[in-house]
């Protein structure tokens, strides 16, 4: 016997199933515009360490180890290809237009600045340059 899987969404006792009240469809609809290309200013701004990324790529898997096998957090905004573009030119505007190949994915950004992708960040590491860069940033405290 096979069981159903039941869909998760903010139910309130006393309505329908299925029926999301307008103050759920509105958090809902908050979270998703935080993930916009608009929300990536924000993140970087925010937090000590982001990492900006396509879904499931394998070398943003990989930063997202390294980092958090230092101790570090990081955030990670996952880009879709459909809005792959857009976070292009929000990246570009945070940065500057001075680099012409850039932006590659995974970007790190330290400290709300563009730290470098996978390749700095390895080549930090194994120079034992990343730590004191991270705590810089406040993303350490040791």
């Amino acid at each position: 016997m096979q069981s159903q899987a039941i869909p998760y969404g903010a139910w309130v006792p006393g309505t329908p199933p299925g029926h999301v009240s307008s103050s759920a469809r509105d958090q809902q609809a908050a979270a998703v515009g935080s993930r916009s290309a608009a929300g990536v200013r924000k993140l970087v701004s925010e937090n000590a360490v982001t990492v900006v990324g396509r879904r499931g790529c394998c070398m943003c898997h990989v930063v997202k180890r390294l980092l958090l096998g230092h101790g570090v957090n990081p955030t990670v905004f996952e880009v879709d290809e459909d809005d792959e573009s857009d976070v292009v030119v929000e990246l570009r505007k945070l940065i500057g237009e001075g680099q012409e190949d850039w932006p590659q994915f995974p970007a790190v950004f330290v400290g709300g600045k563009l730290f470098g992708g996978l390749e700095r960040v390895m080549a930090t590491h194994i120079s034992g340059e990343l730590v004191p860069v991270l705590k810089q940033a406040g993303a350490l405290w040791l």
